[in-house]
């Protein structure tokens, strides 16, 4: 299993972020590289990609707050 993130370093800590939407349903089959979500900060939209081939799990829902680092869901 290799963890989702959210990216690190690409906004100031004291701002605020959302995971805005998954691309991809829980369960489907996703290739490494492909965006699978969005985080939103303020206005300005940031991507995540699959760091793996794989099935998608997903541990954090749309619109939950998160912070850099954090898991957000998997590849199996």
């Amino acid at each position: 299993m290799t963890e989702i993130l959210v990216p690190q370093g690409q906004w100031e800590p004291d701002q605020e972020a959302a995971l805005a939407t998954w691309l991809y349903e829980e369960g489907e089959a996703v290739q490494a590289g492909v965006t699978v979500a969005e985080i939103m900060v303020e206005k300005t939209s940031f991507e995540i990609a699959a760091p793996a081939s794989g099935t998608l799990c997903i541990a954090v829902a749309e619109d939950e707050i998160v912070v850099p680092g954090q898991v957000v869901g998997s590849i199996k």
